[in-house]
């Protein structure tokens, strides 16, 4: 197993980490993800351990506390042997103060998250979403404070906009108080957003990208190919509603390459699609999810081996999509703003 440094913290972490949303199973939106109790979780954290694996996400909200409590439970007794991540801001209860990164809330949450994880003290806590609502300060004062108290070891934010970090990250400035190290956002091959302004954000402000659903949202698992059947074991029919969008014709496209790649290497759809990722600048880690042991493995898969650079180049040319502005106004000036990755010639005159 790899090991790299989180963004421009002194931590390092696997390139890979064992996702818990399968862990619960509770409620219709997880239990489409899967249903794994004690018994079977502490058979995937094991085979983890034995690989190297040894981060393991969660969230407040995953299974309603449920997956935390049973992450909590396969690694009582090797708590040193393992790095915690969590997340938190989410709508946690009925009442007002019930959700957002409030002072009142983000106290409330973490703490709760440390007594279901069995633990006093989370790895790297990461705030679930951007909460427009309470002041900047509020919020990194109060995670600067559960940091201070032992409470939390590392900061992140997950699907915030770049304006949203670089805020948070002037305000630590400002104030001196604990910053940022990690964004856990999304990013597959089928999903490149993320290049156009977090990518140049993390190269800039050392903040290290922990990427969650690697594979698309289940869509790049190497069952949704061009003239075959859907699978009949599949997250995406009950939740692609709250996932990302993705063009049908634009996926059996980026497929198709997958597939060339995976005859010259002998490598699964999703043992490609993972080690493209892990070629990216920013990338520090990739949250893997499974259902049974026979998809962790696979998943594990991804790792030890590169594509060569012409693989690469394929993949990034069957799965690269204009961009909408500014950035392709950008993309014209690479002198000096240059893309954290490869980008086609313009095709037209800069306006």
């Amino acid at each position: 197993m790899e090991y790299r440094k989180l963004g421009a913290s002194g931590l390092k972490v696997p390139v890979l980490s064992f996702g818990t949303g399968t862990f619960g199973g509770k409620g219709s939106f997880f239990e489409a993800w899967g249903n794994n109790g004690v018994k079977e979780a502490t058979r995937l954290v094991d085979i983890c351990l034995d690989a190297g694996v040894n981060m393991f996400d969660s969230a407040d909200v995953y299974s309603d506390g449920e997956a935390e409590t049973i992450l909590g439970k396969t690694i009582k007794g090797r708590r040193d042997q393992v790095l915690i991540s969590t997340k938190g801001t989410f709508r946690t209860g009925t009442g007002p103060n019930d959700v957002g990164s409030s002072r009142h809330h983000i106290t409330q949450t973490c703490e709760a998250s440390l007594r279901r994880l069995g633990t006093d003290y989370i790895d790297i806590y990461q705030l679930h979403g951007f909460d427009a609502l309470t002041p900047m300060e509020e919020v990194m004062q109060t995670l600067d404070g559960l940091v201070r108290a032992g409470k939390i070891r590392y900061l992140g934010v997950s699907n915030f906009s770049g304006w949203h970090l670089m805020k948070s990250l002037a305000v630590s400035e400002k104030y001196g108080l604990a910053r940022h190290v990690a964004h856990q956002a999304y990013y597959s091959l089928v999903g490149r957003e993320y290049e156009w302004e977090l990518m140049p954000l993390g190269l800039d402000q050392g903040i290290g990208a922990i990427v969650w659903s690697p594979l698309g949202w289940g869509r790049l698992t190497g069952k949704l190919r061009r003239g075959q059947p859907a699978p009949k074991v599949s997250r995406l029919p009950a939740t692609a509603q709250f996932g990302p969008l993705v063009d049908t014709e634009y996926l059996y496209k980026v497929v198709d390459a997958i597939d060339e790649v995976a005859a010259e290497t002998g490598k699964t759809v999703p043992q490609i699609s993972l080690n493209w990722l892990l070629q990216r600048p920013t990338v520090s880690n990739l949250i893997v999810g499974a259902r049974d042991e026979k998809q962790l493995r696979q998943n594990l898969g991804a790792v030890g081996w590169n594509l060569t650079a012409a693989q690469v180049a394929t993949l990034d040319a069957a799965s690269y999509v204009p961009k909408v502005y500014p950035y392709w106004h950008q993309d014209q000036f690479p002198d000096r703003n240059p893309s954290p990755v490869p980008v086609p010639p313009p095709d037209r005159p800069l306006p």
